[in-house]
């Protein structure tokens, strides 16, 4: 299901990467969140490929589902 989301524990401190470059997963997907769309990615990261974008967002979710985080009421 991961074949473009590696781990590996001597590198990024063992955080998601993309096909084990040292790019994280995270990086990826603070990208797109900021609102940059692949085309602008691919510009500045060349090797970032559309699969790749998909299946960190894809990781993303399913980490999501992991993990809660009790959340601050509002006042």
């Amino acid at each position: 299901m991961w074949d473009r989301i590696t781990v590996e524990p001597g590198k990024m401190e063992g955080r998601p990467c993309i096909r084990g470059l040292r790019f994280t997963v995270a990086q990826l997907i603070r990208l797109a969140a900021a609102g940059w769309t692949l085309e602008q990615i691919q510009r500045e990261y060349a090797f970032v490929e559309a699969e790749d974008l998909r299946q960190a967002l894809l990781y993303a979710a399913d980490a999501s589902e992991v993990t809660t985080m009790a959340l601050r009421e509002s006042a």
